[in-house]
């Protein structure tokens, strides 16, 4: 029966996934949220055409025409690349094979997770609220890296739980952490930015081994970074070859941060411009340098602005938090836009917040042993991440591997009423 529940979740939000998927076709348009399916699209047409990772013409943000990029995941494109030159130039035919793979991994991860830590009838709820968050539904179809990132997140975090449990032998501590560092390769691979929360994930495996005294040895933590690293090289060689300087994977960090804290917002952030006032704020003197340079620049230039004052900086980092938290309709935005923002995330919000209190207050004793606790794993990233976005840039698409999380304490809520509602005992 509980198989038979997870399987019919899976079901629905494959479907709901695909019917996106179809509906949007063979069309790749600047869609609300998802304006970057134009350059994956293109930078995959360029790809299998033999120019490498270049475009025809001056493309955003400041990437000259025939000159290397290494702005866009190249995993995504990749991906997007071998189906082209499988099937032909067919967005669709993506669309699809990318809402079947999420639909199914994403609500069993989320699934699993609940379960580990809450019970299964938790882990089903939260695995019916990733099927039917409308969000998700909404970019599984988009040629976008969202889709597969968020999935990504979802098995780093089940496969750290997996590896920091006490039942587990040497042997399959090892082969989990063998996974752990593909897992968390594939996540940077589609944004480098996963590359903070490292140290943050690391330091609460090494601390919930120290406390519950799991046997985890320093193979364990070299094994995932050494797989890790060696998924990086070959860009980091790559991109060397091609801009003559060392860029570790991607050319966006500088540009994120720049225009996050240029001094052009004073005290109150914006979280979206047009291109023409983005590309305006460039300095005219730094337009002559490669990508890979134009954005080290820049990521100096956006330090500089903190340094150079910081209580507009610290001014303008709060002002970044009620748009990484906004639920609400606007008049700016289309139909879908303000149907999907509050009916996802506006509807759930409440109840990922209540799920977060009633796993705290059923779990808290101390600091150390909750800190050491899977629920302390899951706080720790939708912490780190959200503060990662408030302190540079914020969209509320960044806030979407957050939302994964948080659906597995909404489930817990929704676990307690329905508990209630059949006078059943509650889970916790």
């Amino acid at each position: 029966m509980k198989r038979s529940a997870l399987f019919w979740i899976c079901a629905l939000a494959v479907i709901l996934r695909v019917g996106v998927a179809v509906y949007l076709g063979n069309s790749v348009e600047a869609l609300p949220g998802v304006s970057d399916q134009l350059s994956y699209h293109h930078l995959a047409i360029r790809v299998i055409e033999g120019h490498g990772f270049s475009f025809d013409r001056a493309w955003w943000p400041a990437t000259r025409a025939g000159e290397p990029t290494a702005h866009w995941s190249f995993l995504y494109t990749f991906y997007l690349a071998g189906i082209y030159a499988l099937f032909g130039v067919q967005p669709i035919i993506a669309r699809i094979l990318q809402a079947i793979i999420v639909g199914i991994l994403q609500p069993w991860l989320t699934y699993w997770i609940g379960k580990k830590i809450f019970g299964h009838t938790v882990g089903l709820w939260a695995a019916f609220l990733n099927a039917v968050y409308l969000y998700f539904i909404y970019y599984a179809g988009t040629l976008m890296t969202e889709p597969f990132y968020i999935t990504a997140i979802l098995g780093v975090l089940a496969l750290s739980i997996q590896l920091a449990q006490s039942s587990q032998s040497a042997n399959q501590q090892t082969r989990i952490s063998i996974l752990l560092g593909l897992i968390f390769g594939i996540a940077v691979l589609l944004r480098q930015l996963f590359l903070l929360f490292l140290p943050f994930l690391f330091l609460w495996i090494a601390f919930k081994n120290k406390q519950e005294r799991l046997g985890l040895r320093w193979a364990h933590v070299i094994i995932p970074l050494g797989i890790l690293l060696g998924m990086i090289l070959p860009f980091t060689l790559y991109n060397y070859e091609r801009f003559g300087e060392v860029v570790l994977l991607n050319t966006n960090s500088g540009y994120a941060f720049f225009w996050g804290n240029h001094p052009y917002y004073g005290t109150k952030f914006i979280p979206i411009l047009s291109e023409e006032e983005y590309l305006a704020l460039l300095p005219e003197e730094l337009l002559h340098l490669n990508e890979a340079a134009l954005d080290k620049a820049l990521l100096g230039l956006g330090i500089q602005y903190v340094l150079d004052d910081p209580i507009r900086y610290l001014l303008l980092t709060l002002s970044r938090i009620p748009p990484y938290f906004d639920f609400l309709p606007h008049r700016d935005s289309g139909l879908i836009s303000n149907l999907t923002r509050v009916f996802s995330f506006g509807v759930l919000f409440p109840f990922m917040l209540t799920g977060m209190a009633l796993a705290v207050k059923s779990t808290y004793r101390k600091f150390s042993t909750f800190f050491a606790s899977s629920i302390g794993l899951l706080l720790l990233f939708s912490l780190v991440y959200t503060g990662i976005h408030v302190l540079t840039w914020t969209l509320i698409r960044y806030r979407l591997p957050v939302d994964a999380v948080c659906l597995i304490f909404a489930g817990l809520v929704f676990d307690h009423l329905s508990a209630l509602a059949l006078k059943k005992p509650l889970t916790t």
